[in-house]
């Protein structure tokens, strides 16, 4: 019987999924000048193409379509996030080819071809909001989680370029660069209510203005707040006195009502001609279930993080050939954590300490660049950057009176960086791209220099090779210079490089149907780890290197309809290079599936998405399992004018996996959450 309606369902989504297809192929199309209606079967092969490459932005530092950009990139639109119901950043990301999202119930964690490292804060991704550097200047972290600082219902479309960009970003373009492009206040047109609810106690609301004037003010503004009281109940038997010989060890190794989360965004953006001003502020409170760091466990350990940013902006074309761009920024990050301890010897009363730390980081600067095409086939970048951390604040004590700190340290630092690319057409189907920058930090490790190179060969309209070379860095954080008294005796870290190789195949086939393979290998020399001294003092050195091979494929089919079918396969290994060891938190096999299903003419859509993970090496030595997980959205528009009503489920088969702990962890593995319900609704003024 079971095996029979497995077969039902089969034949059912499979009938539904080529009914929706066949109908989707015989639309008709709108003409590029609006004037009359054309079916794809009567436009030729580059109308075809044309209206199905997407464009990006993030990774030449111009527009450009995908196939033309040197690097191989991925784009997830305002729409995708809708349908499929994502949350945060992390949702977006986790449903992107060969990327892996971890969550250790404080941060989450991105891992990017086959290198994910627990407790490192994406320092090796650099994050963008619409071309704004977003990565902090203390610990140099990229936030994906409800501590990012762009709310997911104001996003446009998100840029995954692929591969080291050091050649336009300078650090922290390292494995990738994830460009976030905001909506604009024409894109709103009004204002929009949104309300949802979660189970967990979680609750989520936002309120949104944008509009364009006619006197062409453009103006967006919007605010949201997000409470959740988390899990109610968390069990580690790394904590459960019964089995465990662990001093923290109590409660039977159960959590209750530690898992809270709060977090407010607002964000605003005025444009006028060529100007852009835009603000943003984002501050998350969240409490840790987890005992990190060794404190007392299933007791009130929280940590804080605040971001702010100012940026002004300047966008001319001088004539259609020549386009002058500017911007000036100040940013803000502030941090601080209190974590519980207990200082009493074995079984004297409690003795409870909680020791503090915290960091705050103010910086400001400028960029220039100068965008030119010459002769209407080649393109020519130049600029310059200048960043200046004037303040570089940390702090740590136990608050006890008196107060006694063990770190008060005040740094600031200077970075210029200055740079250059060329796009030549060799052929009329073969495009050299090759640029380089060179970055300076005058009170640390001096000067290094950073080339990228591509060819880009296009035997058919249809068809696009890429032969890919890069370099990056990742500068030493001011967390790694500066928190540990150790460091201050030691020789200055020098900066963490990797090269990459790579090749790309992008196959296009009619309108709607696209192959994709890449494969790279790359080589990092200088990872920076924690070390100690023989007294047990902690600090950081250049220690590892890391090699890493990996293949990714992609397919997809998509239709103007609403009719989306993807999936995608990663294979990677990532080990060190010297002893040949497969690195922790390194799944080798990534599997995903997205599809989005019309149900009812252009207003009621079913979202699924479905996401395998290999098992993966820990601390430990030990392994994480494999895990499938499934989400399911359905999402309706304008059934009632002016409104929108998605119903989601994650998890959908409550499955039962974690995630490998990092160092400051008892745990080897991070229990993930399990099933979870949302309903959102959102009202259109």
């Amino acid at each position: 019987m079971r095996h029979k309606l497995s077969n039902t369902i089969r034949k059912t989504a499979l009938a539904v999924l080529m009914s929706a297809a066949s109908a989707c192929w015989a639309q008709p199309l709108e003409s590029p000048d609006g004037s009359a209606a054309l079916k794809p079967a009567d436009m030729s092969l580059e109308q075809l193409l044309d209206a199905r490459v997407e464009r990006v932005y993030g990774a030449s530092k111009y527009e450009q379509k995908v196939t033309q950009a040197p690097s191989s990139v991925s784009i997830v639109t305002a729409d995708e996030i809708k349908k499929f119901g994502h949350r945060t950043l992390g949702d977006v990301l986790g449903s992107v080819r060969g990327l892996s999202v971890a969550n250790d119930r404080n941060y989450s964690y991105l891992g990017m071809r086959g290198f994910q490292r627990p407790g490192d804060y994406n320092t090796r991704v650099l994050m963008l909001v619409d071309g704004h550097r977003m990565n902090d200047n203390i610990y140099d972290a990229a936030y994906i989680g409800q501590d990012s600082a762009i709310d997911v219902d104001l996003i446009e479309r998100v840029e995954v370029i692929r591969g080291p960009s050091s050649s336009i970003y300078g650090s922290s373009a390292f494995f990738g660069v994830i460009n976030i492009v905001t909506k604009r206040g024409q894109d709103v047109n009004g204002m929009e209510a949104s309300g949802e609810v979660t189970n967990g106690d979680t609750y989520k609301s936002r309120f949104t203005f944008g509009k364009k004037f006619k006197n062409d003010v453009e103006w967006l503004a919007s605010g949201s707040y997000y409470t959740s009281a988390g899990a109610e109940r968390l069990y580690y038997p790394e904590f459960d006195q019964r089995r465990s010989s662990d001093p923290r060890a109590r409660s039977n190794g159960v959590v209750r009502n530690r898992d809270g989360e709060e977090a407010g965004n607002l964000f605003t953006s005025l444009r006028y001609h060529d100007f852009t001003a835009s603000a943003s502020f984002n501050g998350r409170a969240k409490d840790v279930p987890t005992a990190s760091f060794q404190t007392r466990f299933n007791d009130r350990e929280e940590t804080a993080d605040y971001r702010t940013y100012v940026d002004l902006k300047y966008d001319h074309a001088i004539d259609e050939n020549v386009r002058v761009q500017g911007r000036a920024f100040y940013d803000n990050y502030s941090y601080s954590g209190a974590y519980p301890y207990d200082y009493a010897a074995p079984g004297d009363p409690l003795q409870r300490v909680v020791f503090k730390d915290g960091a705050i980081g103010d910086w400001a600067g400028t960029e220039w660049q100068l965008t030119m095409k010459i002769f209407d086939r080649h393109t020519i970048v130049a600029g310059s950057e200048y960043r200046e951390n004037f303040r570089l604040h940390q702090f740590a004590y136990e608050d006890v009176t008196p107060r006694s700190y063990s770190l008060k340290d005040d740094q600031s630092t200077r970075i210029l960086g200055v740079y250059g690319q060329t796009e030549v057409v060799l052929l009329t189907n073969l495009v050299l791209n090759a640029g380089v920058r060179y970055d300076y930090y005058f009170e640390s490790f001096g000067g290094t220099l950073n080339p990228r190179a591509g060819l880009i060969y296009n035997p058919w309209p249809t068809t696009t090779f890429k032969a890919l070379y890069g370099q990056a860095f990742r500068a030493p954080n001011a967390f790694e210079q500066f928190y540990y008294s150790a460091q201050r005796t030691r020789p200055p870290l020098d900066p963490e490089t990797i090269r990459t190789y790579e090749l790309v195949y992008d196959q296009y086939l009619f309108r709607n149907y696209r192959l994709g393979v890449s494969g790279y290998y790359y080589e990092i020399e200088d990872l920076i780890n924690q070390n100690a001294t023989p007294a047990g003092d902690l600090f950081f050195d250049n220690l590892d290197s890391v090699r890493a091979a990996g293949v990714e494929f992609e397919a997809e089919a998509k239709y103007d309809c609403g009719l989306l079918i993807r999936g995608s396969y990663a294979l990677q290994r990532t080990e060190d290079a010297t002893t040949g060891q497969e690195l922790s938190s390194s799944a080798r096999h990534l599997i995903k599936g997205n599809l989005i299903v019309p149900l009812y003419k252009d207003k009621v859509f079913a979202g699924f998405e479905l996401q395998y993970q290999s098992s993966a090496k820990t601390l430990a030595g030990r392994r994480a399992d494999d895990f499938v997980i499934g989400n399911l959205t359905l999402f309706s528009r304008e059934i009632v004018k002016g409104l929108e009503v998605s119903a989601s489920v994650y998890n959908l088969f409550d499955t039962q996996y974690g995630s490998p702990g990092a160092g400051d962890h008892l745990q080897d593995t991070i229990q993930q959450d399990g099933r979870s319900f949302r309903l959102k609704m959102t009202y259109k003024f």
